[in-house]
């Protein structure tokens, strides 16, 4: 066949633990495809023959899946769907999938987004943290060192962060969270949509007293989330800079909201504040 009648990849969301998660359109299409890649054969098996369905499957994950690639692409080109999935939630986040769907891509090949679950937007938004921007990180290094200095290089973001982590280190990442954040508010999001799922919230140092003292909170995988920095108080130096700066992106023709923006990554405080200076230096003019 030629590749005029070339197949599609479907990048499908699967549950993170409720089965009745996942959607119809995405079971539909797992029976229909001709071959469905999966991070772990054996989870996903699973989850098919709960559908009572039993497509092909190959096996993609973080060692294997560069090498993958071809074969995907040549299924494709003889005209067959392909569906991806990982063990859980919608694929690429923090999962495999990034490298097959950039290949193909570059290659022409249609990807399709099939939506469904997502840990970080499930955690988020029943939280109570400000979503109006968040910024995710996935799993933090494993070390000590990294993950504090990873850690310390967020400490100042207005944004809430969003962090994965494993059960074997929710402690440690909770003594580093205490050492750099203090008493800003976490909430921790373990076992999503499952029957032991649980939010819980407080400081660092509250958190790990949970823990502590019920360790059965330290199971299952985890959402963490960091309340975001409050906005830095804008001193007179830095107005009198932001002037500056305003005044010369205004006269190079850059829109108000932009140069609002660059003086707030450049020199801090709520792009709010930079808007309306930048408004009142333009009106000035």
């Amino acid at each position: 066949m030629s590749d005029a009648i070339a197949g599609s990849l479907y990048v499908v969301a699967t549950p993170i633990g409720n089965l009745e998660d996942l959607s119809p359109r995405a079971a539909r299409l797992l029976g229909e495809v001709g071959l469905v890649a999966a991070e772990d054969t054996r989870h996903t098996s699973r989850l098919l023959r709960h559908l009572g369905i039993a497509p092909a499957l190959v096996s993609l994950h973080e060692h294997n899946e560069a090498g993958r690639v071809g074969h995907i692409d040549a299924r494709l080109a003889a005209g067959e769907d392909v569906a991806l999935v990982s063990d859980a939630g919608t694929p690429l986040i923090s999962d495999p999938g990034f490298v097959l769907v950039r290949e193909l891509r570059a290659r022409g090949r249609r990807v399709v987004p099939v939506p469904g679950p997502c840990a970080l937007v499930t955690a988020l938004s029943a939280a109570g943290l400000a979503t109006d921007r968040f910024l995710f990180n996935g799993f933090l290094p494993a070390k000590g060192g990294a993950r504090r200095a990873r850690l310390e290089a967020l400490v100042e973001r207005e944004e809430s962060l969003v962090f994965y982590e494993s059960p074997h280190r929710i402690r440690a990442t909770l003594a580093d969270l205490s050492a750099v954040f203090g008493e800003r508010r976490l909430v921790l999001a373990r076992e999503l949509t499952k029957t032991f799922e649980t939010f819980l919230d407080g400081s660092a140092d509250a958190l790990i007293a949970r823990l502590e003292a019920d360790p059965d909170q330290a199971r299952g995988e985890f959402v963490v989330m960091v309340e975001g920095a409050a906005p830095r108080e804008v001193g007179e130096t830095a107005m009198v800079e932001a002037d500056t700066l305003l005044t010369s992106l205004l006269a190079e023709g850059v829109g108000v909201k932009q140069a609002a923006g660059a003086a707030a990554r450049l020199l801090g405080g709520a792009k709010k504040t930079w808007y309306a200076r930048a408004q009142l230096l333009k009106d000035g003019d």
